[in-house]
């Protein structure tokens, strides 16, 4: 064990060259110096926010819901049937017209009624929009409170208004409590992300999204534990400020406000395309990639790091190309579109729009919305990017 937290621990990895952890270790009084150790208060405080949620949604985003007309609502249930409910859970779901032909004589019902239970069938897993616009109204009041959190402790530090200040004095750079509170939310609350996603609205990129989240919480802790803190909170702060907007565009299709919903995603769509592909790559970039190299100099963890957020760049403009794609769309459609990604959030009463000749047709999101919450989930990876990271 001791072998492997000396290799995992490398100076020669982690810190630029003739820095040791023992330089690290014992700072003057007062002064702090990130430790690994002290990530460790980001998981009681992941169930704590976990915990908030659960209460949250119950009392207070049910009640906006509510007062939205938006009720929770059971919806139709499939009638008790043994034998439908073994093929749907053990052979198939959306079953073929032989499998409906072979129930149909096997039961004796006509086969569209067999179809018509199998839709209900699928729709009870279903989540209701009053289930989905609870989850939207948590996450965005999350990361409208994290933004304003991040405008207010930013715009005091040097570093917001000279990016060189990130690198001054790297790696001797005090942990400030300020500093501390928000990389150890926004660690905490995709820990809860990862604990939630097992019971949140199930979507087809449920590991896809999984990665992401733990891709998130390495990021945060890997700049955190070689204190580079400073530029990462500014890519905290990049992320964070169109992430709320995409849900309150979420919030604006549940409730069935058709404007307000497309205003919100073009805003968003804005933001989008300002933060990561201008603010991102000329502001944070330069600064990890060409500052750092003239202030302190490259070593191993400052490849890595770099290389990640280089990553983080591509993904930027694979979702600027959905969201691109789905403007176009709505310009030429006249309203937004369906997802061009295989996660929409599909509502319970998705399938009954579709025809029961088993033929391909349009349809439509939850109760008749346009879709703009399938494409709002489409520019994260929900991260989320789905994401901050």
């Amino acid at each position: 064990m001791a072998a492997f937290s000396a290799w995992f621990w490398n100076e020669r990895f982690w810190l630029p060259h003739n820095v040791t952890w023992a330089d690290l270790a014992d700072p003057a009084p007062g002064v702090e110096y990130p430790k690994a150790g002290h990530l460790l208060t980001a998981l009681p405080l992941a169930l704590g926010i976990f915990a908030v949620r659960i209460l949250f949604e119950r009392f207070i985003a049910s009640a906006c819901a509510r007062s939205l007309h938006i009720q929770p609502g059971a919806g139709r249930r499939a009638q008790p049937n043994a034998v439908l409910e073994k093929v749907f859970i053990s052979i198939t779901k959306n079953p073929d017209s032989r499998h409906l032909d072979g129930l149909s004589k096997q039961l004796d019902w006509e086969v569209r009624k067999v179809q018509r239970w199998f839709r209900h069938r699928r729709n009870q897993d279903k989540p209701s929009t009053h289930t989905k616009f609870c989850e939207s109204m948590w996450r965005f009041t999350f990361y409208l409170g994290i933004f304003t959190y991040g405008v207010q402790f930013l715009w005091q530090t040097p570093w917001m208004w000279d990016t060189r200040h990130c690198w001054y004095g790297y790696p001797y750079q005090v942990m400030t409590r300020g500093l501390y509170l928000y990389y150890v939310t926004e660690l905490a609350f995709y820990w809860s992300l990862m604990f939630s996603q097992f019971r949140d609205i199930k979507r087809k990129d449920f590991l896809i999204m999984f990665v992401h989240h733990l891709a998130t919480v390495g990021l945060i802790s890997f700049s955190y534990v070689n204190n580079m803190a400073r530029v990462g909170s500014l890519v905290l702060f990049v992320h964070d400020t169109s992430d709320f907007l995409l849900e309150a565009a979420k919030l604006a299709n549940y409730a069935k406000s058709q404007r307000l919903c497309d205003f919100l995603f073009i805003l968003f769509g804005v933001v989008f395309f300002i933060t990561r592909l201008v603010i991102y790559p000329y502001w944070v970039l330069n600064s990890t990639m060409f500052e750092s190299w003239t202030i302190v100099g490259p070593f191993p963890s400052w490849w890595l790091f770099n290389f990640l957020l280089l990553v983080l760049q591509v993904l930027h403009i694979f979702w600027s190309y959905l969201i691109a794609r789905i403007a176009i769309k709505a310009m030429l459609r006249g309203k937004v579109c369906k997802d061009v990604r295989s996660d929409v959030e599909s509502s319970s009463e998705d399938e009954s729009n579709t025809t029961t000749g088993g033929s391909k047709s349009t349809r439509l999101s939850s109760n008749g919305e346009n879709g703009t919450n399938g494409h709002c989930s489409a520019v994260k990876a929900r991260s989320q990017n789905h994401s901050s990271w």
